[in-house]
Order: structure tokens, then C-alpha cells, then sequence
């Protein structure tokens, strides 16, 4: 373990449990989520200038891509056209398509990439066939199979300093998108994903999750059923404000429940929130067309859809292009945040070290893209971010106190805003329709897959 990670380790652990009063031992009873929704109403909201100007935040989520993997050398950003392996050689970033195998991108891969903030262990990840993915990952996609995202990050705010909340999959990446956390207690976090695809609370009886402590231990079987109440979203406090929101997903299988992070909080799924979990994910379009946008929205890919390695499908950047064009459109341009992220970085070589925070993270750098008729111009924003960058940003919108307690693990507190990224002095710029191979009415017309986006 590198000398510097441990005593950040124990420092944060100390921190934690002097804050929260809980035991550092691995099964404390976990934090009740009437007692973090008590501290997090303590907070005073936060108060901003954005929430003069913005009603509603979207926030679109696709899949497993690294910073460089789609901007590598874009001007003005930190970016690499090369990268290190863990022999020390210099391997050039190769041009490919959406065509070809996934690389396994689960905790562990997260760390020998990262390799103590060294970034050249992209070569000792797992592939999808369970041998060395070698320099597989040192590539970047075409950028012409990408135009869609280039023409939006240079109409508007291509963020180069986004990182993860957490090293690893989906499953906890989309957790942190809803709550910046995955802290069962200050000193034990989830990791990884349950070994079954449906993750949440309809998850086979008997299925067990993957927690990490503060010493970066893995208990690959020792976790909780994936029905969490041991932490808070932001979904609380929008409710106790009475500001909507939905998210749409994917339905598994035909009539199933949607693939979404909310399935795994068991007062949402089996509350009456559970309503605002939306399937397929294309009734996005109709309800921004009919003028149901909601105060905050978040959007999540059928499988095809998704950017995610090993569909072989190109047609992602045409599904983000078309939800963003429905706004565009729309009424609600004039008072809309849009944010295009994807979870995690799939397992390609990225060259931003990821400040360590805490014993989880930061992970691996993704892209970000801010859309808003208030966005800066062609601006790249160095600004460190995190997941709960995207959290406090809403907060701010909505004058929200932050969901919970930094010393529990919530990172909305400690993240810096997206604030940098707008320019609430300037008129609102009019909307100019992003051009894109496939339009709305191509996945209106598509019939669902049916089919998670991610099983990692």
C-alpha cells in the first residue's frame, strides 16, 4: 500500500468515526436513514445564483468510456495521445470504433489502473474473456463516431477533471448519481456489483453485495442484500420540497422492473416514488414534447444506446443528441442544466491521476459535457469534480441542504459545484439542433430491448 494512501486512510477513518460517534468495527449497526435525513435538514440550503435562472437539471448517463478515450487531444484539454503500461513502455492511443470487446472494469482493475496515481497499469485489467486486455485499452474512439458529443462540447462546456466518486463499475457509480454515497457505515462502503442482473431490491433472495473498509479490504460475500437503507439520496429532499423528478430506465425483460439505482433503496421501490422510475427510457421524449419535464431528471440508455463496450452498436451519441435536441426544442430550454457524463471508464487508459479523497475514491476520469442556454462558450473547465458535483450543483438550483454528513461519506458537501461552467450574466443563448445520424423518432419507432445497459 502506498505510504501516503495509508495515512490518508487512517486520517479519514479517525475523522469519521470521531464526527459520526459510530464503532470503526467491520459490523456496526449502520447510520438509520431517519437520523442522516435529520443532519442533512440541519444544513442550511444553498443558496446561488443559478437558482434564479434554472428549473430543471438533466442529467444523462451513459456507459464505460474514459476522458481520452473520446477526447484525446482536444485542444486545451488534459488529454494524451499516448500512455505508459507497467513496463515503462510508451504505447501510442490507437483510433477504433464502437466495434470490439468490453474490458473488465470492476474495483480491482480500477486500482492497477490507477496504480498509485501512477496511471500506466491499463494493461494488467481483465478483458471480457478473462485474459490480459495488453494495450487493448490505449485507444480512442473515431472522432467522426462521436461528432454528436464534439459538436456539444464545443458549442459548450467539455468538463476534463470529472472523476468518479468511487473506483469500479456501474453499480456503485450509479449509486453515487443518486446519492453521492455507498457508505454502510463511515468506515464500510459497497463495492463492486451483486453477482445477479437485477441489483436492486427484486435481486435473487439470498444474494449478498461486496463491501470495501478503510484499508481498501474487499469482503466479496460479507455485504447486505442490495436493498439499502443505510443512506439517503437526493430523491429525500426533493420529495420534503415538493420539486419532481423521474428517472427512466430500462425495463429488464418484458414488463420487468426498470434498471435503476433506485431499485436498490427499498423505501423508493417499494414506496410510492416508485412511480417516477420511468420505462423504456425513450418516454423522455414524449414527456419533454408534451411539457412534463421534470424539476430534475435523470436518463439512463436501452443497452444499444448506451456507449457501453462490446454492444457493437454505434448509435449513442445519436440517443444523447436526441434527448438533448427534445430540450432544446422545447419550452424548457431557457431554464435547463443538462449533463452528459458517463459512470465509470470502462477499463480505457485515462492520464489524470484521481486525487485519493477518501478510502473509495476518487476512480478513473470520464467525460463530462454541461449543455445550458447559460453554459460558457467553447470552455474547457479544469475544475475538479466528482459525482457529487453534479449532487450540489441540484442543491443549488433548488436551495436543497446537502443530503447528508461528509463524515458519513456523502460527497455532496465536499465537492466543487458546476457553477464555473455557467455564465448567469449572459442572455440566454438560442438553442442550435445538434446534428446527428439518427434522430427521436428512431428510437420512439424501436422497439425496447428490454435489456440492462450494464451487469458491472
Amino acid at each position: 500500500m502506498n505510504p501516503s494512501w495509508s495515512a490518508l486512510a487512517s486520517l479519514t477513518a479517525v475523522a469519521a468515526i470521531a464526527s459520526s460517534g459510530c464503532s470503526a468495527e467491520k459490523g456496526s449497526p449502520p447510520m438509520q436513514p431517519a437520523l442522516v435525513s435529520a443532519i442533512a435538514q440541519s444544513s442550511p440550503p444553498l443558496q446561488s445564483v443559478a437558482s434564479k435562472h434554472i428549473r430543471h437539471v438533466v442529467i444523462v448517463i451513459q456507459e464505460n468510456r474514459s476522458f481520452d478515450n473520446f477526447f484525446a487531444g482536444w485542444p486545451g484539454a488534459d488529454s494524451a495521445m499516448s500512455g505508459y503500461t507497467s513496463n515503462g513502455t510508451n504505447v501510442p492511443l490507437r483510433e477504433i470504433t464502437f466495434n470490439g470487446p468490453d474490458i473488465s472494469h470492476g474495483w480491482t482493475d480500477g486500482i492497477a489502473a490507477w496504480d498509485n496515481g501512477e496511471m500506466d497499469g491499463f494493461d494488467k485489467e481483465s478483458s471480457a474473456l478473462g485474459t490480459s486486455a495488453g494495450t487493448y485499452p490505449y485507444a480512442y474512439v473515431n472522432h467522426k463516431l462521436i461528432a454528436p458529443y464534439r459538436t456539444m462540447a464545443n458549442r459548450y462546456v467539455l468538463a476534463d477533471h470529472m472523476f468518479q466518486t468511487e473506483f469500479g463499475g456501474s453499480f456503485t457509480s450509479h449509486l453515487d448519481l443518486i446519492a453521492g454515497t455507498t457508505n454502510l457505515t463511515p468506515t464500510l462502503a459497497e463495492v463492486q456489483w451483486p453477482p445477479a442482473n437485477i441489483w436492486g431490491c427484486n435481486a435473487p433472495v439470498g444474494t449478498n453485495s461486496s463491501t470495501v473498509d478503510v484499508q481498501r479490504s474487499i469482503d466479496w460475500t460479507g455485504g447486505p442484500f442490495p436493498c439499502f437503507t443505510q443512506f439517503d439520496t437526493l430523491a429525500n429532499n426533493l420529495d420534503q420540497r415538493g420539486i419532481s423528478w423521474r428517472y427512466y430506465a430500462v425495463a429488464i425483460g418484458e414488463g420487468g422492473d426498470g434498471w435503476s439505482s433506485f431499485d436498490a433503496i427499498r423505501h423508493v421501490r417499494y414506496g410510492n416514488d416508485w412511480k417516477k422510475v420511468v420505462s423504456p427510457p425513450t418516454k423522455v421524449l414524449t414527456d419533454i414534447a408534451a411539457g412534463k419535464l421534470a424539476g430534475v431528471t435523470w436518463v439512463t440508455p436501452d443497452v444499444r444506446d448506451s456507449d457501453h463496450p462490446g454492444t457493437n452498436s454505434s448509435t449513442g451519441p445519436s440517443w444523447v443528441a436526441s434527448v438533448v435536441n427534445a430540450i432544446g426544442e422545447s419550452k424548457d430550454w431557457n431554464s435547463t442544466a443538462i449533463v452528459v457524463l458517463w459512470d465509470d471508464w470502462g477499463g480505457w487508459y485515462d492520464n489524470a491521476a484521481p486525487p485519493q479523497l477518501d478510502f473509495v475514491g476518487l476512480g478513473e476520469r470520464v467525460p463530462c459535457i454541461i449543455i445550458s442556454p447559460y453554459a460558457r462558450k467553447h470552455y474547457v473547465s479544469h475544475t475538479q469534480y466528482e459525482f457529487g458535483s453534479i449532487l450540489k450543483f441540484t442543491e443549488e438550483v433548488f436551495n436543497l441542504p446537502a443530503i447528508g454528513p461528509q463524515s458519513f461519506g456523502y460527497t455532496d458537501t465536499r465537492a466543487n459545484s458546476l457553477l464555473d461552467s455557467f455564465n448567469f450574466t449572459q442572455k440566454p443563448r438560442v438553442f442550435e439542433r445538434i446534428p446527428a445520424p439518427k434522430a427521436g423518432q428512431f428510437f420512439l419507432a424501436r422497439k425496447a430491448s428490454n435489456e440492462p445497459p450494464d451487469t458491472q
